[in-house]
């Protein structure tokens, strides 16, 4: 039985949870308040709306988050690839309708499976090339560019009676560490900082944003805690005049789990200001994955905050004001989709959009036929960034192959590049990382040598230094960027 400390650190929780329908653990615990879920790639399926209507049984008031921002990042088509523009591609288009619209058409996706937040959009200023966690989930690298296009996506979620969440909080753009895996410490000039970083965050508070997610970064002119366990921080957005819900980072992270633990994360967040506690993804750990890891980590969580509450060291008052503010959202949201006008015609055509804001470095072969070499890193927890649906759409009916750059040989790879090339087929590398990754870049120089009449399809941040084959920048590993680079090549009806 939940006591009345368990029941009140319940309203402030948002775990992660194990297969496509509610374990016997959750539902119990929603039923006593949990504030909901976040669902994940391993709970999408095709009951994904009976599963919210389950959640939803056993709490009515239940956020349920999905982390869906297009382009490189999908939870609802984890299996074949958003069918949704992403940031960058937005970013380079530049046209605010399109953005706009693309969010009233994500709300409308998350809408349909029962969901009512979606994870985005991203606000980082991708000011770092290397960044290998945001990069094109950015709208771009320019403070007034990425403004803007939070702002619209951000209106157009918001008035389809779902809530956005801008993120990371104060800005994980600078930065070639991933908080997955480590605690970046920004040594930017603070005041350039407070500038370019905070920018998008500011335009979109003034703008209405129903929550802001927390970055788990230093930035140590602000003192030495990550941003998400940091009162500093957390209260420059209360200084702003924001009353809505801050939402943590997946406090399963490195940069949380390995410093503090997630028991001690979750009383210091609270502590610092923040509202909601993301829990993260269950599946995280891999193989070290236990059978209940959803639950230890919710367990976890939870026994960290009502210790913290028994002794003193987190006052009840400030969780009953985070739990409040979590409550107000949830009726907020009832309110708003209960009086949801019906869905008015957009005309909205992703597709267009991904193929307008392609760019080709110089004149295109017409092929007849591709074989792709997929060179692109590994995936990391937040982006699938080597999905094979990529890869898939790109090629259509020829060859590709796989070739982790990073763990083979030149002399292994030249024996790739030797089975790719051939008169048949127009031979293309797929890359996503070519100025930073000196092994992306050699291998396209070899191909080079090797074949005049390549074709390089760059998925990742635009090329600052020339490549010495034409390059499509498709700017998002998306299944819909893949097909958008394959028309340029052999036609829509190829």
């Amino acid at each position: 039985m939940t006591d009345e400390l368990e029941r009140l650190a319940n309203g402030v929780l948002w775990p992660g949870f194990l297969g496509t329908s509610a374990p016997e653990w959750l539902r119990a615990e929603l039923r006593d308040g949990l504030a909901g879920v976040v669902y994940f790639g391993q709970n999408v399926g095709e009951g994904l709306g009976a599963l919210s209507a389950e959640i939803l049984a056993a709490n009515p008031s239940a956020l349920i988050g999905v982390d869906e921002e297009g382009g490189s990042v999908t939870r609802l088509e984890s299996a074949t690839g958003s069918t949704l523009p992403g940031a960058a591609q937005l970013g380079r288009l530049d046209d605010l309708v399109a953005t706009e619209r693309t969010g009233t058409e994500l709300a409308r996706r998350v809408r349909a499976v029962g969901a009512n937040v979606v994870l985005g959009p991203v606000a980082d200023v991708n000011t770092d090339p290397r960044n290998p966690v945001i990069g094109v989930r950015s709208f771009g690298a320019d403070e007034q560019l990425v403004a803007r296009h939070v702002v619209a996506e951000v209106d157009g979620i918001q008035d389809a009676a779902v809530a956005a969440c801008i993120k990371h909080f104060p800005g994980h753009g600078d930065t070639h560490l991933d908080s997955h895996h480590a605690l970046p410490v920004i040594a930017l000039d603070v005041e350039e900082y407070e500038r370019v970083h905070l920018a998008p965050f500011r335009a979109a508070v003034e703008a209405g944003v129903d929550t802001v997610m927390t970055a788990h970064i230093v930035v140590p002119a602000w003192g030495e805690a990550p941003a998400t366990l940091n009162p500093r921080v957390l209260g420059m957005l209360r200084s702003w005049g924001f009353d809505g819900v801050i939402i943590t980072d997946a406090l399963d992270m490195a940069a949380i789990r390995e410093t503090v633990g997630l028991g001690g994360g979750a009383a210091r967040a609270l502590a610092a200001g923040a509202d909601l506690l993301c829990i993260g993804n269950p599946t995280n750990p891999g193989a070290d994955a236990a059978s209940d890891q959803d639950e230890r980590d919710f367990r976890a969580a939870r026994d960290g905050i009502v210790a913290a509450l028994r002794d003193g060291s987190l006052a009840r008052e400030r969780v009953e004001e985070a739990a409040a503010r979590v409550a107000a959202l949830a009726e907020k949201l009832r309110r708003a989709a209960a009086s949801l006008p019906a869905e008015q015609d957009q005309h909205y055509d992703p597709a267009d959009i991904v193929r307008r804001s392609l760019s080709a470095s110089a004149a295109l072969p017409t092929a007849s036929a591709l074989s792709v070499i997929d060179a692109r890193r590994r995936s990391t927890l937040a982006v699938d960034s080597a999905a094979a649906y990529v890869a898939g759409a790109l090629a259509g009916d020829g060859r590709r192959v796989r070739l982790d750059v990073a763990a083979t040989t030149v002399e292994e790879q030249d024996h790739v590049l030797h089975e790719a090339v051939s008169a048949e087929a127009t031979t293309v590398v797929l890359v996503d990382r070519p100025d930073t990754d000196a092994a992306q870049r050699g291998l396209v120089e070899r191909l080079a040598e090797r074949d005049a009449g390549a074709v390089v399809v760059n998925v990742g941040l635009a090329t600052r230094s020339p490549l010495p084959l034409p390059t499509i920048e498709v700017g998002a590993a998306s299944r819909l960027g893949a097909q958008a680079a394959r028309e340029r090549l052999v036609g829509a009806a190829g």
